[in-house]
């Protein structure tokens, strides 16, 4: 399809701290005891879309990713690992990277997609209607917005939800309004609606950071606004806002700076005028896209062809991102439960996966939608329910496991409870540690008989 993918991987989320650090940086956290990004990998390798560059920020998580890619997809994908600066966003990120970019179409996935919907899809509906970019919707997930960046153990109403509102034409096959990340009510220009004729307004619905954008506007918008640093935030919503502008003053129709940026469009202009009169005349038809505007020159007829698309997934398909901690829980929880397709696991008659190297002690049971990886070690009287417990992992006796992630190589001691716990790789936990609602990071010890709730444990970053 002449498509070039660019998986965005990130570095070092802050907002996932402490579960990843400089030796695991947020491409490699494991869900389903395998790295998030190899989910994003293999939909895209399924959809024959196999020569990629995959961008991480930071030059040592670079070669960390890079290492685990070349690895366990050598022969199976093309792939280029490039490295930007750290916390230059989405945006910044592709302008770093722009000169490699030469095919007619880009797709632009976030590495921290877990997903069941077929990519060629989207790039097939981008195609379709000749679009500038092509953005991919799925209903927001249930638990919450995972963009708020929520987590475990902290009380979610003390913080004011986030959502968006994202507003359709007719059709629901273009996007005409996007507003992110809002925590209060907003208000939509007239000129807005009057512009579109009719729109829904949608606020079940999230971006899920999968885009395709047509190159040469991408490039043109990348090049022209070097202020823009987030695809989603600031790319996607100018895009969008530049459909509802006359030719003459939009940019990417020909070549002209844009008359204003904030979202207020005056229709002060002459030509401006002469187009919204025509968009109000036609109010009714189906898609506002099918207008024909007066040109510049307010005689000659133009067809509108910037064109910004959607692909509404299905309500049955899965599509979260791994961009808070609470995601983080949310999906490994998935992932062995009611989204168990993705994992890429055969599950026991019992409903788990239990390694066949692991050992378990006497009257140890390891209950459904629960994992228990390659090597590890339980002794006698444990319980696990609805967990991921990782490879080479040494558990003592009469230890229970609630909703909760061990990582790698964790030694628990006997007698530990842990509930709606995250643990990451290397961690010791003494005898007798109660955790409730907790992260725990990378090598970090917890003492004997410790009592914690709600906290975030973890050694101090050098």
């Amino acid at each position: 399809m002449d498509f070039q993918v660019v998986v965005l991987a990130g570095g070092t989320s802050k907002n996932l701290v402490p579960l990843v650090s400089k030796e695991v940086p947020k491409a490699l956290l494991p869900v389903g005891n395998r790295p998030v990004i190899s989910y994003v990998l293999e939909l895209l390798e399924l959809s024959n879309l196999k020569d990629l560059i995959v961008v991480v920020e930071g030059q040592d998580a670079a070669v960390r990713v890079g290492s685990w890619i070349s690895g366990a997809y050598v022969d199976r994908l093309h792939v280029e690992v490039a490295a930007v600066p750290e916390d230059v966003g989405t945006a910044g990120a592709l302008r770093a990277i722009a000169h490699h970019l030469t095919a007619k179409d880009i797709l632009v996935v976030s590495g921290d997609i877990v997903s069941d919907v077929p990519l060629g899809a989207v790039a097939a509906a981008h195609r379709r209607h000749d679009a500038v970019v092509t953005a991919m919707l799925c209903s927001a997930p249930v638990s919450g917005p995972s963009e708020s960046g929520s987590s475990v153990g902290k009380d979610k109403a003390k913080k004011p939800g986030r959502y968006n509102i994202i507003g359709l034409d007719p059709t629901k096959q273009f996007l005409v309004y996007i507003a992110t990340e809002l925590e209060k009510d907003i208000r939509i220009q007239k000129s807005i609606l009057r512009a579109v004729g009719q729109m829904e307004i949608r606020s079940d619905l999230m971006d899920a950071h999968l885009y395709a954008f047509k190159r040469s506007v991408l490039h043109e918008v990348l090049d022209q606004k070097d202020t823009f640093q987030s695809l989603k935030q600031d790319v996607l919503p100018y895009l969008v806002r530049c459909q509802l502008v006359s030719p003459s003053s939009e940019v990417l129709l020909n070549g002209a700076p844009q008359t204003e940026e904030n979202g207020n469009e005056k229709a002060s202009s002459q030509n401006n005028q002469l187009m919204l009169s025509q968009i109000l005349a036609n109010s009714s038809t189906p898609s506002f896209h099918e207008l024909y505007a007066l040109g510049p020159n307010g005689s000659t007829p133009v067809r509108r062809t910037h064109k910004c698309c959607v692909y509404i997934a299905g309500k049955s398909k899965y599509c979260v991102r791994l961009n808070s901690i609470q995601a983080f829980s949310d999906i490994n929880r998935d992932v062995i439960g009611d989204a168990s397709h993705l994992s890429g696991y055969s599950f026991s008659p019992q409903n788990n996966i239990i390694h066949p190297s692991a050992e378990l002690g006497s009257k140890t049971t390891v209950g459904p939608h629960c994992m228990l990886g390659e090597g590890s070690q339980m002794g006698d009287k444990c319980s696990v329910k609805r967990s991921v417990i990782g490879r080479h992992c040494r558990i003592g006796s009469n230890v229970k496991v609630v909703n909760s992630v061990v990582m790698n190589h964790v030694t628990i001691g006997d007698g530990c409870s842990i509930q709606n716990s995250i643990i990451c790789s290397n961690v010791q936990l003494q005898d007798r540690v109660v955790l409730k609602d907790c992260q725990v990071g990378a090598g970090f010890v917890v003492t004997a008989g410790s009592e914690c709730k709600g906290e975030a444990l973890a050694k101090k970053e050098k």
